[in-house]
């Protein structure tokens, strides 16, 4: 019964985001900052694991086709697929829980803890509008961020193919190229922009409605990067099924 609660809960939070908006000219600077923090400023991580997980993907796919009738374009093939499919929409979310979700729980849940919610319901300004909204429109730049760890992953995956003397730039390029189908980038940006939304409300709803001190704060952070992960895993099996099945 206490996960019901707690879906009717999230379900009530996600309705009241959305009514007594504050004004534009203070939302705006709102959304801004939140694209900073959590789209601009996740960057770095992202280029950093993509990059090395391409080449990962790249060198071990080359040391298991031992088989000289194998054609080697197919490491090109094997990389392209495994980065937009799964690795860059998924996998790489689910490191963002760890990032973006534990930054937005801890920081509504010490607003929570040192009463500045409280202070802003006192003043007639909805709580959730303001500190939930715009962290669901900044994550709606997600896919941006997403599109740029597919390039990068399969940047790393040709460089340590090529200048790992696996196969040459020519074969890796034509593997790329090879049964591409476009649907496929579609579906994993539809998976992206899903994942955003989990990412931004599942961890505010942690923090909005916790309850105790600061030691609450840092529990509330690690339930909501489990459920997070577990909500992303779900929903990639469920788009999965409805969208390739």
């Amino acid at each position: 019964m206490s996960y019901l609660s707690s879906i009717g809960s999230y379900a009530i939070m996600v309705k009241e985001v959305f009514k007594k908006p504050v004004k534009w000219r203070i939302m705006k600077n709102l959304i801004f900052k939140e694209i900073d923090e959590l789209i601009f400023g996740s960057l770095g991580i992202i280029i950093f694991i993509s990059f090395f997980i391409g080449a990962v993907v790249t060198i071990q796919t080359a040391l298991n086709l031992t088989n000289p009738i194998i054609p080697k374009n197919l490491i090109g093939f094997t990389t392209r697929q495994s980065l937009i499919l799964e690795f860059s929409p998924t996998f790489v979310s689910i490191i963002m829980a760890g990032k973006v979700g534990s930054y937005i729980t801890s920081s509504i849940g010490t607003m929570r803890v040192t009463e500045q919610i409280d202070a802003l319901e006192v003043m007639g300004v909805n709580a959730l509008n303001y500190l939930v909204f715009p962290k669901i429109i900044a994550m709606f730049f997600y896919p941006f961020a997403i599109a740029i760890s597919m390039y990068v992953g399969i940047l790393g995956g040709w460089i340590a193919g090529v200048f790992g003397g696996f196969l040459t730039s020519a074969e890796f390029t034509e593997g790329l190229q090879i049964d591409f189908i476009p649907f496929q980038v579609f579906y994993a940006f539809v998976k992206t922009l899903v994942f955003a939304w989990v990412l931004a409300t599942v961890p505010a709803y942690h923090g909005f409605y916790m309850k105790g001190g600061a030691l609450e704060v840092g529990k509330a952070s690690t339930t909501a990067f489990v459920w997070t992960s577990v909500v992303i895993i779900v929903m990639n099996y469920i788009l999965t099924q409805l969208l390739l099945g």
